[in-house]
């Protein structure tokens, strides 16, 4: 068994993260639907007039800079669909279909790479799915060769390589390959271990497979392993999820994703298989999130913020004591400051000043690669409004607080009158006790923290024209 979480590490914010403000009532006016803020503008603001053509100036553009890269690899395969899911997928079992797939990767990275200065570093590579592990262990040793042909992978020790694993389908011969690949870190999805919840969302995966891969990178020596959770689910109730938290503690990972699930039927098919009769209720959904934020805590863990936990020594949460976490579309990550390049169906590249969005029909992307064209479809070129408030949300979002005086000086810019609307229309919110204001600093309560998307949604530029029924609810 891996060894039970040590004491806490202190440092001097710790209180905030661990303390628990529970007003229901207040926290449930304010659950409304908003943005997760991956990004700042939302994917919802891309538009098709951006072109494969301003998205390769972008990248000769982020040579001027000199950022690192971060390379995400979206794996849009899965052997069995399950109903929860709302990720960009294609349910076989053929695992022929990965060969052409690994084929156009390639073209699209050496379409992307004749416009990058290769020198750069590589700190950070993610593949997600779908389920990276659907691959073959000779197609992921494939893979990792085409990377490191075009963009040059590292074995620095501070490279954070990671990949979710569905612990169904990998062994402790998986997990050993992955090590000599190059990656360090895992993200194992595992949901609920209660199951009748496992049954109703079509994910039937028993304790033990999850105990012996974690075991094994453990032993293995992977520096860091992430579960992930999902509260909402058919049949959750807080009793029955707190078992599973009980569960999890043991095996002490040293960070815990655990997502809200957003039931939208009518946007995610897979997800009209789950009987809505089955979910818990608005009550019930927020009793979990208080047990879990309860449990969590006192077992030493740090509420990183929205959704994600940590072990004081763990990467994310030495990153947001020293002001360095950043937020993107794969969540919380502890290396700020790379240029993302999005490889893959509906990838997603943030570079220089622009997003850059690759469509999620996989038929459309095999298509522009065969045309010898990068396969973007829509994205947005930042203007400075945009860039600026990017940076207060993202902030916001990743260290609970916001000094805007020196976003001021950063941007050149008298934060008091530019964001004037802003400080007004926070005003209800600092009265209901969401955050303290301090001159032009704001910092997030207890409370505010839980409803941090509600804080960024005032600085949102983009939001009054966006429909609301597009986003999940807060919590």
């Amino acid at each position: 068994m891996p060894a039970r979480a040590t004491a806490a590490i202190p440092h001097p914010t710790h209180a905030a993260h661990s303390a628990t403000a529970w007003d229901e009532a207040l926290i449930r006016r304010y659950d409304t639907s908003g943005p997760r803020y991956t990004s700042y503008p939302t994917a919802l603001a891309f538009h098709d007039q951006f072109t494969a053509d301003d998205f390769t100036q972008a990248l000769e553009r982020s040579n001027q800079h000199q950022r690192p890269l971060s390379l995400y690899v979206h794996v849009p395969f899965c052997r069995k669909i399950c109903f929860y899911c709302a990720c960009n997928k294609i349910a076989t079992k053929n695992t022929g279909l990965a060969e052409p797939y690994l084929s156009r990767l390639d073209r699209e990275m050496v379409l992307t790479a004749r416009h990058l200065d290769t020198q750069r570093p590589v700190q950070q590579l993610h593949w997600g799915g779908g389920t990276p592990t659907f691959l073959s262990l000779a197609q992921m040793s494939d893979l990792v060769d085409r990377l490191d042909a075009r963009f040059g992978l590292s074995m620095a020790p501070e490279r954070d390589y990671a990949i979710e694993i569905d612990p169904r389908e990998a062994d402790v011969f998986t997990l050993r390959h992955l090590q000599s690949l190059g990656f360090n870190r895992l993200s194992l999805g595992v949901q609920d271990l209660n199951p009748q919840v496992q049954k109703a969302i079509n994910r039937i995966q028993p304790r033990v497979l999850t105990e012996t891969l974690m075991e094994e990178a453990h032993r293995l020596g992977f520096r860091s392993l992430n579960l992930d959770l999902i509260y909402g689910l058919p049949f959750q109730t807080e009793k029955s999820f707190a078992d599973t938290l009980s569960q999890v503690i043991e095996l002490n990972p040293a960070r815990l994703s655990v997502f809200n699930y957003a039931h939208m039927p009518s946007r995610f098919a897979p997800q009209r298989r789950i009987n809505e009769q089955d979910l818990p209720s608005a009550d019930e959904k927020l009793a979990i999130l208080h047990t879990t934020i309860e449990m969590l805590t006192s077992a030493g863990y740090i509420h990183i913020g929205m959704d994600h936990f940590a072990r004081p020594d763990d990467s994310l949460a030495i990153a947001q004591r020293n002001g360095s976490l950043q937020r993107n579309f794969q969540g919380y990550s502890s290396h700020a400051q790379c240029d993302l390049i999005g490889l893959g169906v509906s990838a997603i590249s943030r570079v220089d000043d622009v997003y850059a969005q690759n469509p999620t029909s996989l038929a459309h992307f095999e298509a522009a690669l065969d045309q010898g064209r990068l396969a973007t479809v829509k994205g947005l070129r930042l203007n400075q409004d945009d860039l600026i408030r990017r940076d207060v949300i993202e902030r916001l979002m990743c260290d609970m607080q916001i000094d805007l005086a020196a976003i001021g000086q950063r941007w050149e810019i008298n934060a008091t009158d530019y964001f004037s609307a802003v400080l007004e229309q926070l005003r209800a919110a600092e009265q209901d006790g969401l955050l303290v204001r301090d001159g032009l600093s704001l910092t997030a309560t207890p409370t505010g923290r839980l409803l941090i998307r509600h804080l960024a949604m005032a600085f949102d530029a983009h939001l009054p024209s966006q429909s609301a029924q597009r986003y999940s609810k807060i919590m």
